[in-house]
């Protein structure tokens, strides 16, 4: 390969003139240009991009760090970080963690060490200390999906006001006996949802029976399971909420094989809005998060922060989650 002191050796200039018409930033004689981009051009000479970055302290490229890219809220939330980084001339690193600490850790450290200009993370929520060590250092983080406090930039939605209209909602339809399957409860955002919940049943002046409140539940199996065995209790619910579409999956197939009907015997309602939720059977009513615009306004909020002459004050921006009525709720008969 071609180095820079070849193409000055075969323009008769020196190294740092070649660097100079090179970079446009620093005006050189059109005549010492032209030799230089003709040498350039014979000797296909590339500049090292490592070595600029280097030079400049920025290299375009950030890091996504998701729990898992198999779980279906992801690739759209992916593709609106990746399209906005591409806009501004950004390249995006994807970082699975699977939810372990210590494998997030490592990749900040390995992303560090190449120069990434700042990160995005969807796994906030049981141990963030490393997060905010990077917010510590100076290097631009936004979370998205989930937050820890109000000092660091975030994407995301009112968890505990959209679980209260699901709720809400559900009441409206007659419904009194609703179950709720929540996730993991150590993360805000599921402690959120729950409490959306409890607070529409309260206001509404409905007590919630314990048996219904199923915590804890983190994928669609588990969900089916659980429902499965509470649907063997005398005491069952008329509607469910379950706190992501994955879950209400389960839900559904547990209650068509214990013989009932959804929703003549019981309502069900989602919330997430995925794709698949329109056309499985009976379609999902949900609460519909913005998937890709979260995506997209996080990576946005990173550019602002990443190329911000003055330093910025964080900010939390709360997407809006719309209910969306399908087939899985009816009335109470």
């Amino acid at each position: 390969m071609s180095t820079i002191k070849d193409v000055a050796k075969m323009a008769g200039v020196s190294a740092s003139t070649v660097s100079r018409a090179l970079s446009g930033k620093v005006p050189v004689d059109e005549a010492t240009k032209q030799k230089v981009f003709a040498a350039v051009k014979a000797l296909n000479y590339e500049p090292n991009p490592l070595a600029k970055s280097l030079k400049e302290g920025k290299t375009n490229t950030i890091g996504l760090i998701m729990p898992n890219i198999r779980n279906p809220v992801f690739p759209a939330v992916a593709r609106g970080v990746e399209d906005i980084a591409r806009e501004h001339g950004y390249t995006v690193v994807l970082c699975n963690t699977d939810e372990q600490l210590n494998v997030e850790i490592e990749y900040i450290e390995k992303l560090k060490k190449r120069w990434v200009d700042g990160f995005i993370f969807a796994t906030a929520g049981k141990a963030d200390d490393h997060i905010l060590d990077l917010k510590d250092q100076g290097i631009p983080v936004v979370l998205l999906i989930r937050n820890i406090e109000d000092e660091i930039d975030a994407v995301v939605v009112d968890n505990f006001s959209a679980a209260y209209k699901a709720t809400k909602y559900l009441i409206g339809l007659g419904h009194k006996d609703i179950a709720i399957v929540n996730g993991d409860s150590s993360l805000k955002l599921y402690k959120d949802r729950f409490k959306g919940y409890k607070h529409a049943m309260e206001e509404a002046g409905i007590s919630i029976d314990d048996k219904f409140i199923l915590q804890d539940i983190e994928s669609t199996s588990q969900a089916y399971e659980t429902v499965s065995n509470l649907l063997k209790s005398k005491n069952m619910p008329t509607a469910v909420f379950a706190t992501s579409d994955p879950k209400a999956y389960g839900v559904i197939r547990a209650i068509l094989d214990f013989g009932l009907d959804v929703p003549g015997d019981i309502s069900v309602m989602g919330f997430d809005d995925l794709e698949l939720s329109a056309f499985i059977n009976p379609p999902l009513t949900t609460m519909a998060q913005p998937w890709y615009q979260m995506g997209a306004r996080a990576m946005e909020r990173l550019i602002e922060v990443m190329e911000g002459k003055e330093k910025i004050q964080p900010k939390v921006d709360v997407m809006d989650v719309k209910l969306v009525a399908r087939k899985s709720t009816g009335e109470k008969s």
